[in-house]
Formats: structure tokens, sequence, C-alpha cells
């Protein structure tokens, strides 16, 4: 890039998943568990807990954390991030809001 080059940005979405492509419900859908998924990863790592620990306290398998850690989004439901989450003693609660224009 030369002097005269200059950068520009965008404003994007408030959703990342609908900058990358996805429609709007699917876009929904992925910052749910995402954002889900965020947080359930943070308790982990405030636990101190290694995978191992945590398959075991979770009742799952350690390269099932290892996807969770990862934040393999794909691989885990909405249902399933919030049993999880269940069973760290954290509450989910879901808000519903129009879309801004």
């Amino acid at each position: 890039m030369t002097k005269k080059e200059s950068l520009k940005a965008e404003l994007g979405h408030e959703n990342i998943f609908e900058d990358l492509g996805f429609d709007l419900e699917e876009a929904m859908n992925l910052k749910v568990r995402a954002d889900l998924m965020l947080d359930l990863r943070a308790y982990i790592q405030e636990q101190g807990w290694t995978q191992r620990e945590t398959a075991e306290y979770l009742g799952e398998t350690q390269p099932r954390i290892s996807n969770l850690m990862s934040g393999e989004v794909s691989r885990f439901s909405v249902d399933k991030l919030i049993n999880l989450l269940g069973k760290v003693g954290m509450e989910v609660k879901i808000e519903v809001v129009p879309k801004a224009a």
C-alpha cells in the first residue's frame, strides 16, 4: 500500500455471522450459541479446570470439551449449551427485542 492509498472500513452488522454471509435466522442461532459458549468457557477458565476435569464434572468426553474450548460453535446446540451451563450452576435468561432498523 502506498501513502496515497487509504484503508476503507465498513460498518458491519451487530452480528458477525451476518457479515460472514449467513442468512438472518442462521446468524441469530449462531450468535446465541457463540454467546452461550463464551460464557461457559469463561466460567471453566475462572475455575481453573483442565479439560479432563471439566469433562468429568459435566459428564462429557475430553474431546467434546476440547471442541467447546476451541469455540467450535457448529458442534453444539442451544439446548446442549443451556444444559451444560445449568450443570455449572448458571442460569440462562433470554431477551427478545425488535431488530434495529
